[in-house]
């Protein structure tokens, strides 16, 4: 049995959640989400804790306790304050800026980056270098921001490109300059 899946989860002030056989919904003041629950997993609501339960004839599906335990807490956390990454673009020349539904990146290629920002996902772009991706959903806030890092991830020698805000990038030394 899975120790993260014995956890209740508490449910805040603030939150609706309707349970049935195929599904999960949860509803806060961020946004309503959705998720479909599989048979060998059932959900117990109790006042003000939400338990998760591995069926006694599916004992041998105990990676899928933690697993639903932790998206269905991501749920309750994303419809309450919601998620948020942040990016930052180091590199001459390099901005972004959001135009309607589409991130407009400019990476010293010949040509813009137009990427589809998903339903669910708002972002915000300052200074044109820092991009703030928030949502209610983690899995697409999280797949987005991989997304967008992915179309210049940073290189080790200039340390050009897009990060997470805080990451590290180790430098490695260039040439040695030719010696006579």
């Amino acid at each position: 049995m899975s120790r993260k899946g014995k956890l209740p989860i508490a449910i805040p002030k603030g939150i609706e959640i309707k349970v049935d056989a195929k599904e999960i919904v949860v509803k806060g003041p961020k946004g309503t989400l959705r998720h479909e629950l599989v048979p060998e997993i059932a959900v117990h609501l109790e006042n003000d804790h939400l338990n998760v339960i591995l069926k006694e004839e599916h004992q041998d599906a105990g990676n899928l306790h933690g697993l639903y335990r932790t998206l269905i807490d991501n749920m309750v956390q994303g419809t309450l304050k919601g998620f948020e990454r942040k990016l930052e673009m180091i590199g001459v020349g390099y901005r972004a800026a959001v135009q309607g539904h589409l991130l407009d990146l400019q990476v010293g290629q010949s040509h813009p980056i137009k990427l589809k920002i998903p339903d669910g996902v708002a972002v915000k772009v300052e200074k044109n270098t820092n991009i703030f991706i928030s949502g209610t959903d983690k899995q697409r806030v999280g797949q987005f921001a991989a997304t967008v890092r992915g179309i210049k991830p940073p290189e080790p020698y200039q340390g050009k490109g897009i990060r997470n805000e805080g990451e590290f990038v180790r430098r490695k030394a260039g040439k040695a300059a030719a010696k006579k």
